[in-house]
């Protein structure tokens, strides 16, 4: 079950390396578990919306956010509906379990656009007009101050498209502890978040970015949660 208490960044950090090094499990997995979890509840939210002609548009950062971003797209399509996805970052920088779910994804032959270089709120613009619905996987708890480029120009269009957003863990822009939302932050319908509420979604400054919160059970041991829980 997911934790009820709300996480900060240094704990969520924690969760993933406790049930790696102390618990034998693999980041692989957990990446797997957020992902098809966050498909399941996407489908859920989008049941009047989904399937249909018009794709899931899942835009993915380099990180494990963006990692999350393949797996969801996956699974997605696994049960019949388009996807595309949105990769503002160069390929070859992907590292790790990110790396691997992107090369899992291209293999399956998921629709798959670069996009880092030259990158402009119209050109992105472009690529979401006919979105069923808008993933945010471009940013985790980990980001902290302003979006960089080309994340700030995705994050304009992504609010400036009609179709509803939905967010991986936080909404790209916002700050996991304090709940401070960048000048460039995604305003999102709901927002996916992995064991629990983080505590920036707790402050009033951050409610109109979180929208619905939902929260996934990625597969730790409910010992580490409680361990965590005392220790901090």
């Amino acid at each position: 079950m997911p934790s009820q208490l709300p996480l900060n960044r240094e704990q969520s950090r924690r969760i993933d390396v406790l049930a790696v090094e102390h618990y034998g499990m693999t980041g692989l997995v957990l990446m797997e578990n957020a992902g098809r979890g966050a498909a399941e509840i996407i489908l859920k939210l989008m049941v009047d919306r989904l399937p249909s002609a018009r794709p899931v548009v899942i835009c993915c950062g380099k990180g494990n956010n963006g990692g999350d971003g393949f797996v969801i797209a996956r699974h997605l399509d696994n049960r019949g509906v388009p996807v595309r996805i949105l990769l503002f970052c160069d390929p070859t920088k992907l590292t790790g379990d990110a790396a691997a779910n992107y090369e899992i994804a291209r293999r399956a032959g998921l629709p798959i656009e670069p996009l880092f270089e030259n990158v402009d709120t119209a050109t992105i613009a472009a690529r979401l007009a006919d979105a069923a619905c808008v993933v945010d996987a471009l940013l985790g708890t980990g980001a902290m101050g302003e979006p960089r480029i080309p994340y700030d120009v995705a994050i304009a269009a992504i609010n400036a498209q009609p179709a509803p957003v939905i967010a991986v863990d936080l909404p790209s822009g916002l700050d996991c502890d304090t709940g401070s939302p960048a000048k460039h932050c995604v305003r999102a319908k709901h927002t996916i978040t992995f064991v629990a509420a983080k505590s920036g979604f707790l402050v009033a400054a951050a409610k109109p970015y979180v929208g619905e919160v939902h929260a996934v059970d990625i597969g730790v041991p409910r010992k580490l949660l409680d361990d965590l829980t005392v220790v901090t």
